[in-house]
């Protein structure tokens, strides 16, 4: 295992440590981690699968999110220098979404662990650009 130094800005290191693969990828860098804490950032490109007319659409929002809580787990093992596994979201408590990001933008989200056993990992998550909460929500995932 190399010696990583945060923020972690390679889109190729941050795409390895989630079991999604382009062109379903929604994070790409990490900017913090602690215990129990993420925080993950995602440019929209015009590309990307879910921008519609210059617009980052709700169900790329949302996945966005899952993906922030996969990176979560995924660095987490990287650093015990394990494989990551596979997991699902099992359930969505809420989701609010205020405001839906442009092309270009860059999102900043902040993941808490709230309660993580047996695999299964309950998170509250804020989505921010330029420092105002744009969605939130609280997710539950599931471990393969």
């Amino acid at each position: 295992m190399e010696n990583v130094v945060l923020p972690i800005l390679d889109r190729d290191f941050v795409g390895n440590l989630i079991p999604q693969k382009f062109p379903f990828v929604m994070v790409d860098k990490v900017l913090a981690f602690e215990e129990n804490f993420i925080t993950s950032g995602f440019t929209i490109e015009e590309t990307n699968i879910f921008t519609e007319n210059g617009t980052f659409q709700e169900a790329g929002l949302i996945e966005h999110m899952a993906q922030s809580v996969a990176l979560y787990t995924g660095y987490q093992f990287y650093l015990k220098n394990e494989p990551a596994p596979t997991g699902y979201i099992g359930a969505i408590k809420s989701i609010e979404i205020f405001e839906l990001p442009k092309v270009n933008d860059n999102l900043t989200t902040k993941v808490n662990v709230l309660h993580e056993f047996s695999g299964v990992t309950l998170v509250d998550i804020s989505v921010l650009l330029n420092n105002v909460e744009i969605a939130r929500g609280q997710m539950k995932t599931v471990l393969a």
